[in-house]
């Protein structure tokens, strides 16, 4: 196994293009789940200068039945829609929350899906599509997260934190950041290169340096606060190298839904297996099965059972039983990694890994989702309903079923 080595992450802020359109995906399934927690969604949403669309399968009751939307159900979905863009903080001549045009083209669940999908009298629920999904853990921080996503995700909400608080009102919602470490002993010894692109207001560019000058000053410092300092002796620093950044979000690039799934998931620390998140209710294996591979690579390095642990589970459309789960500890692990792969399949309360189980067990079919479609879907802390994904409640199980 290579020790020594640069690896590198990047994370995009709630006001990539991109990402509102994974936000606003999600705030439609968190608002079907509300009303409905057997609802069926796939929304997809695309986001350009004063435009968001939003294109998609439904079901859900009291919502869209029979083909029919239920009274005030269109208005409530652009609600939803324009309160998302307001809370990012888009006002501007490109991208406003209030001026957009907002055109709906969601529509009734394939009765094809839906019988594969649905539990019937002598089944059990099938998996929502196939696909094959990955889990991974890393003990490189305390939330069990590869390092350069961490600090990449945490520079940008710092900015962001920033920006709604007032502390920086020379931000605008777009914008990227990038760590690069350098790696030895496996573990993180120094940041080599840091970027981070920002919209902003105008005038903080190269056409006024002292104001260039404060914004660079300014990300400087959130990179200092949020990196340690032993890791910045040797650091290149990138802010805004193109000089200029005025025009950004759906004005300045056109999103779309899932198409952020490395900075979603592990920075390419880990493999994927290419399904995006945002937009699906938890029947979708894409999402739920993803979460769950977390769950449990995450409880298997907490436990002690290895450092490092990727864990890729495969579905079949229509059924409800796994094909296969895999367990790799990366030549970490204390015991041998079959033998981790039976005891996650003998653990009784995680029902053989089926698709309700993975969402009985985790409690997925909540409004739980809107949270996650911006600065990752993991290594976030687990607060009341939100990111069931990143309890440590299996370590026990794993022990004892190792014992």
């Amino acid at each position: 196994m290579r020790t020594n080595y640069l690896f590198t992450s990047e994370s995009v802020s709630e006001g990539h293009p991109d990402k509102v359109a994974d936000q606003i995906s999600d705030a439609i399934v968190d608002l079907f789940l509300s009303k409905d927690p057997e609802a069926r969604i796939a929304c997809e949403t695309l986001t350009t200068t004063q435009l968001v669309v939003l294109a998609g399968e439904i079901r859900c009751k009291g919502v869209y039945e029979n083909g029919e939307w239920a009274p005030g159900a269109k208005e409530e979905i652009e609600a939803t829609v324009r309160n998302t863009v307001k809370r990012i903080g888009y006002e501007q001549d490109g991208f406003h929350w209030e001026k957009l045009e907002f055109i709906n083209r969601l529509h009734g669940q394939s009765a094809h899906i839906a019988q594969g999908v649905d539990a019937g009298e002598n089944k059990d629920e099938g998996a929502g599509d196939q696909g094959i999904m990955f889990g991974y853990a890393t003990d490189e921080t305390p939330g069990l997260m590869p390092a350069t996503l961490y600090y990449s995700h945490k520079i940008l909400e710092r900015m962001a934190a920033d920006r709604h608080s007032g502390a920086a009102p020379f931000l605008e919602p777009d914008a990227k950041s990038q760590v690069t470490l350098r790696y030895e002993g496996s573990l993180p010894v120094a940041a080599t290169a840091v970027v981070v692109s920002t919209q902003h207001k105008k005038g903080y560019d190269e056409n006024d340096p002292a104001k260039q000058a404060e914004l660079e000053a300014y990300v400087k410092k959130v990179i200092a606060d949020v990196i340690p300092p032993v890791l910045l002796r040797e650091t290149e620093y990138f802010i805004n190298p193109t000089g200029s950044f005025e025009i950004g979000g759906p004005d300045g690039d056109a999103g779309l839904t899932g198409r952020k799934i490395i900075v979603d998931t592990y920075g390419g620390a880990a493999p994927h297996g290419g399904g995006a998140f945002s937009g699906k209710d938890p029947t979708k294996v894409d999402r739920s099965a993803a979460y769950i591979t977390r769950y449990l690579a995450k409880n298997v390095v907490a436990a002690g059972l290895a450092t490092r642990c990727t864990i890729q589970i495969a579905y079949a459309i229509g059924v409800s039983k796994p094909l296969s789960l895999y367990v790799d500890t990366h030549e970490t692990g204390t015991v041998g990694d079959d033998k981790i792969e039976q005891a996650i399949l003998g653990i009784a309360k995680l029902g053989g890994l089926t698709p309700r189980a993975i969402r009985t067990h985790l409690g997925l079919n909540k409004p739980i989702y809107q949270p996650t479609a911006a600065y990752g879907h993991f290594g976030r802390t687990a607060e009341g309903d939100f990111f069931p994904w990143e309890r440590l409640d299996l370590v026990d199980d794993l022990k004892a079923a190792l014992a």
